[in-house]
């Protein structure tokens, strides 16, 4: 079973990502070591689509990297 939109939204806040809104049911959100922002798309509520759970992935590792 996929995570919810919430568990991505929680991993990247956690992370140290500000989520800067954005229209509808999509999020935004930026961190300043990573150069890609990631949108979010979905109610809290939903399945993660596997292509939204790639992009955070990518996103934790990236920045993962930029600390060390």
């Amino acid at each position: 079973m996929p995570p919810k939109v919430r568990d991505l939204i929680t991993d990247l806040k956690r992370a140290g990502f500000i989520d800067r809104g954005g229209k509808g049911s999509h999020r935004n959100f930026i961190h300043p070591s990573v150069s890609k922002p990631i949108t979010i798309s979905g109610k809290p509520g939903d399945d993660a689509k596997h292509y939204q759970i790639r992009a955070v992935k990518v996103a934790l590792e990236d920045l993962a990297n930029e600390r060390q």
